[in-house]
């Protein structure tokens, strides 16, 4: 397998930043695979200091959720199962671009800016459409909710973890390759306090693009610099015809909360 990644940091989101949950950064790394398959490194799978690293970026969706979840506070010791929690995430893209949950087998009215709880812990498959050039294709992401935030009471779904998806991730993914981005929050010793006024549904954040070595592991990246809480993987795969294997295309159907959006 041939590894070759654009790695992409976005400016900080509308979290709020007060120790809690300090802004939102990205890694997104683009994964092709070619017909000629190599030994992997044993270099690769070590950290910098040489230990041995127990997630990689490569993992499949839910490994990494999975194992979070069974770790107590911070994910450092086993302490049993953590309380389920709906973590309010926002899905947004370019102007026209709209995002659908699945619900009872079939997907639920496409909108702009989607908002949800997701559970923390689970794999959700959701339709991404109306993607600019390329009239009537859809895509089928997933997105492994990791962690969660801690808002004051009250606040939650006014900030919510904000999930950017641009043009060039939805081309590439047309184009048949693997979009990877892991989601995190600042270390608070070493985020930038710099606030950030609430964007668009539709604006994608102007995010500016930093080159990563074909040789880093995204998830490896995103660990030095925070807190992952999600993973978004965006691929050509498209829903099976059998409805015997839709559950396992769909993760089970994990539940999700709608977030309704106040009028205006």
């Amino acid at each position: 397998m041939r590894l070759m990644a654009i790695a992409r940091i976005t400016p900080p989101s509308n979290l709020l930043n007060v120790g809690w949950a300090l802004p939102s950064l990205a890694i997104a790394c683009v994964l092709a695979t070619s017909t000629a398959s190599t030994a992997a490194d044993p270099s690769q799978y070590l950290s910098s200091n040489g230990q041995h690293r127990l997630f990689n970026g490569a993992m499949p969706p839910g490994a990494i959720a999975a194992t979070r979840q069974m770790a107590g506070p911070g994910g450092t010791a086993a302490m049993g199962v953590q309380a389920p929690y709906y973590q309010p995430v926002q899905i947004r893209g370019p102007q026209g671009v709209r995002f659908a949950l699945p619900q009872m087998g079939s997907f639920q009215d496409p909108e702009p800016g989607l908002m949800a709880g997701l559970l923390v812990g689970q794999v959700y498959r959701f339709q991404i459409s109306g993607i600019r050039g390329a009239e009537g294709a859809e895509l089928f992401p997933t997105l492994e909710m990791v962690d969660r935030t801690y808002p004051p009471p009250g606040l939650a779904t006014r900030y919510p973890i904000i999930v950017t998806i641009d043009e060039e991730d939805l081309q590439a993914a047309l184009d048949g390759q693997l979009v990877t981005r892991v989601i995190y929050l600042e270390d608070p010793q070493t985020a930038v306090p710099l606030a950030q006024e609430p964007t668009t549904d539709s604006d994608t954040g102007g995010e500016t693009p930093i080159d990563v070595s074909q040789f880093q592991d995204p998830l490896q990246v995103a660990d030095r610099l925070g807190r992952v809480v999600a993973i978004l993987r965006i691929g050509s795969l498209a829903p099976p015809r059998s409805h015997e294997l839709a559950p396992q295309f769909f993760f089970g159907y994990p539940t999700w909360a709608p977030i309704f959006k106040p009028e205006s």
